[in-house]
């Protein structure tokens, strides 16, 4: 009697904390419906986003490798949470303007997972031109993609750039590279040892070698150019940008004739489906790796007075780019963020081709622009 009264009140209890349960269910779903959001997923999407998702974010928070450490049903929950979704999106509207340590950071490689370039990766190749974007100004050979929320008249920008003081042969041009490990895909002409996923310190497969192309063909021009190769993003990527900061201040205040200060990088594009792809464009039937440029403004609210200076020699560079080798330069992609650029006028961030392409690739196109750039900053000269 007692026994079965015992199983009676056991299975009561079961039933009540079963009621429990199921009404928290209802709120949570009740709630989720309210903010649009979706609940239940296929188990193969929910695994694959989920890691593209926490990768992204630890690399922006704990660094790059972090997230291996994380077990997976925290980064299942982490990733798939629709209620930890609405809050994260509600912390980002109401955070205040980012200094550019933090907003600097941004980056297209840190918005999608690397995936390590193999031989046997699948690398599709892809010319992108302004019907690949969206919001888009164009005014003759330059196009402009916008990322921001502010409206523009882009015929206000096709205008001459401030001019370049030359009254002495100091220099007047910096190169540098805020993530100077950056690489290209690994070939038979070109083989490396990766220090991380597309990225060595070894500076002859590195983006520094691109660099020292560019600022090859600028001496040859004529134009007085300093080219920097600190590591800044090793062996921690997090604060690049307040590294580079710093090095680009030092040589200021060294050289104060420096008016232009080229950040140079590599791109990197990954489809959902983990599809590589490479921006190529056949310039005498060689290939080379299409070159984007970025402009940052103050868009988020940040101190920026020069993003208008630096987007007015962009459009320039662009136009120039792409009269003499129609498409080897994307649409100019115009961000909220400053990426250093307010230390001085004639600021830009040049991305020369991606992560799928080859460093030969890269070279010859480094070599194209810096003929096109090269012209505009020469025609600047007084």
């Amino acid at each position: 009697m007692i026994k079965t009264k015992t199983k009676r009140t056991f299975k009561r209890s079961l039933r009540q904390i079963a009621a429990i349960l199921l009404s928290f269910f209802g709120i949570f779903l009740l709630f989720c419906s309210v903010q649009n959001t979706t609940v239940f997923s296929p188990l193969e999407q929910i695994t694959s986003k989920a890691q593209q998702s926490l990768t992204a974010f630890s690399q922006q928070t704990i660094g790059e490798k972090s997230s291996q450490r994380i077990p997976f049903w925290q980064r299942l929950f982490l990733s798939e949470s629709p209620c930890l979704k609405s809050f994260e999106n509600q912390s980002q509207s109401q955070s205040p303007s980012i200094s550019h340590s933090n907003s600097t950071e941004i980056k297209t490689e840190q918005d999608k997972q690397l995936h390590s370039v193999e031989t046997d990766s699948k690398i599709v190749s892809r010319t992108l031109s302004s019907g690949d974007t969206m919001n888009y100004f164009a005014i003759g050979n330059a196009y402009l993609s916008n990322h921001t929320k502010k409206n523009l008249d882009f015929s206000n920008f096709a205008v001459q750039p401030a001019i370049l003081n030359t009254t002495n042969d100091a220099p007047k041009i910096l190169i540098m590279h805020t993530h100077t490990t950056e690489s290209y895909h690994p070939d038979e002409t070109d083989s490396y040892r990766e220090t991380d996923t597309a990225r060595t310190t070894d500076p002859n497969y590195n983006i520094t070698r691109v660099g020292a192309e560019i600022a090859r063909i600028f001496s040859e021009m004529g134009l007085s150019t300093l080219h920097d190769t600190t590591l800044h993003d090793y062996p921690n990527f997090n604060g690049s940008y307040e590294r580079s900061r710093t090095t680009v201040e030092q040589y200021l205040e060294e050289y104060p004739s420096i008016q232009v200060v080229l950040d140079i990088h590599r791109d990197a594009l990954v489809g959902q489906d983990g599809t590589i792809y490479k921006p190529v464009v056949t310039i005498d039937d060689k290939e080379a790796a299409q070159v984007l440029l970025v402009v940052g403004t103050d868009d988020n609210g940040a101190y920026h007075p020069n993003w208008e200076t630096n987007l007015a020699l962009a459009v320039a560079i662009q136009e120039q780019t792409n009269t003499l080798w129609p498409n080897l330069a994307r649409p100019i992609a115009l961000r909220s963020n400053r990426f250093n650029q307010e230390i001085t006028s004639g600021s830009i961030l040049v991305e020369i081709g991606s992560h799928g392409n080859t460093l030969q690739e890269a070279l010859y196109s480094a070599r194209l622009f810096a003929r096109s750039a090269g012209q505009v900053l020469l025609s600047l000269q007084t």
